[in-house]
């Protein structure tokens, strides 16, 4: 471990190969670059102190720098234990950003981290998950007084502040990111899909066709991950508890069934809900040989990690975050990554190109707050549609990409209500 003032991280060593992750990930995320160029002569961060919790990825890499060359002061760690890339922390350390992340983390060690980026007193906050945000509520409340809002990068953590606001337990106002069209409906859908299988690949080298593919939660991610796996030749089913999302999923082409009923057939398991305890012991129970479970939903609790424990005799690691569990009934079930986030703790999360969005998204978010959140009520706010069309807008411009625009006929059409058959 490497630790000074500003850092703590597993490897220094490692920065060059950080380096070169992040200068392919800064060629790829073309709006983050426009804004970039915009924001340096301009500074609206200026004077801001930042408090970043968010996946420490060759992507985030690029929002770090992004928002100090808008004139702010970062200070990060990772919102995930097994989701740190060392090479990257280790290439933010070496060029003198404020960072505490490694892969590998127990609870402690976590909780010490934000702990760390708090030192920095901040006026902003950026989140994915809420732990920092929580951690603010829960240990350090007095330190909200300087914070003019927060941002939130994921849907388990927009779910947690709205019940705080709703409660009247917000201390600040929070832009919830991810319910952004350019958001949820690109790095949710088609970032989730391909990261997910990404890494069960990785931790498997397992054939997708003809499988049968179990995906927990129709949502946008699990919407991405079954259209994937779909596509690889897997027989996917789905198991919801809404029944809109359920009704979705069979206008899709989908089987739609309980877990109880899946389980029998399942070959491969991914959970995406945000919800604990989707599988649990008498899941385990009736499971095939060698099924492989995992999870792609924020935290790890979405799989009942002890009750598979309790059922097994003998536990053995396969291949890196591939766990066998042989069980007393001589079964063998296959966790993968300890049931975290299985595209970023065994392989690299979202591709550059999807997540340009999502932190252009933080990035205008972040400015929103230092310009205007001091006006704010302490609740969750949506981002604006007005911000999502000019992104899109951005990011199409940046790709190359032209699209029609109605003519003035058109639009007194549009807005004529007398205009009939």
């Amino acid at each position: 471990m490497d630790v000074s003032d500003t850092y703590t991280v597993a490897d220094l060593s490692l920065a060059d190969s950080g380096g070169l992750k992040v200068a392919w990930a800064r060629s790829r995320m073309p709006a983050l670059a426009a804004l970039r160029v915009k924001a340096e002569k301009e500074q609206p961060l200026a004077g801001q102190r930042i408090a970043g919790c968010l996946h420490v990825t060759k992507e985030t890499a690029v929002l770090i720098e992004t928002i100090e060359a808008a004139g702010g002061k970062v200070s990060w760690s990772g919102c995930n234990p097994l989701s740190t890339q060392d090479d990257v922390a280790a290439w933010l350390a070496s060029e003198g950003y404020d960072i505490h992340a490694w892969y590998g983390q127990n609870t402690e060690e976590f909780y010490q981290s934000i702990d760390r980026t708090l030192q920095i007193n901040p006026t902003l906050t950026l989140d994915d998950g809420a732990d920092l945000i929580y951690r603010v509520h829960s240990k350090y409340p007095q330190s909200a007084e300087n914070v003019i809002g927060g941002t939130e990068e994921t849907t388990t953590g927009v779910h947690r502040l709205r019940a705080m606001g709703e409660a009247g337990e917000l201390l600040y106002p929070v832009i919830a990111v991810n319910d952004a069209s350019t958001k949820w409906d690109f790095d949710n859908v088609h970032g989730t899909g391909q990261s997910t299988l990404d890494g069960i690949i990785r931790s498997t080298s397992v054939l997708l066709a003809g499988k049968t593919f179990i995906v927990a939660g129709y949502g946008h991610c699990g919407r991405g991950l079954a259209n994937r796996a779909r596509g690889m030749g897997a027989n996917v089913i789905v198991t919801e508890v809404d029944p809109i999302a359920a009704l979705k999923a069979i206008m899709d082409g989908y089987r739609v069934m309980k877990m109880d009923e899946a389980v029998h057939i399942g070959d491969i398991f991914c959970t995406a809900t945000g919800m604990k305890d989707v599988i649990v012991g008498r899941h385990f129970d009736s499971m095939k040989e060698g099924a492989i479970v995992c999870n792609t939903g924020h935290y790890d609790c979405e799989i009942n990690i002890p009750d598979l424990e309790a059922r097994a005799k003998k536990i053995y690691t396969i291949r890196e975050n591939n766990e066998a569990f042989e069980l007393k009934d001589d079964r063998t079930i296959h966790l993968l990554a300890r049931g975290r986030l299985v595209n970023l703790a065994a392989a690299e999360g979202h591709p550059s190109e999807v997540m340009d969005m999502s932190f252009a998204n933080q990035f205008l978010a972040l400015c929103r707050l230092a310009a205007e959140g001091d006006t704010y009520e302490n609740i969750v706010y949506d981002i604006s549609e007005e911000q999502d069309r000019e992104l899109a807008e951005l990011k199409l411009i940046a790709e190359g990409i032209s699209i029609d625009s109605l003519t003035s006929d058109q639009l007194a059409y549009f807005e004529d209500y007398s205009a009939g058959t």
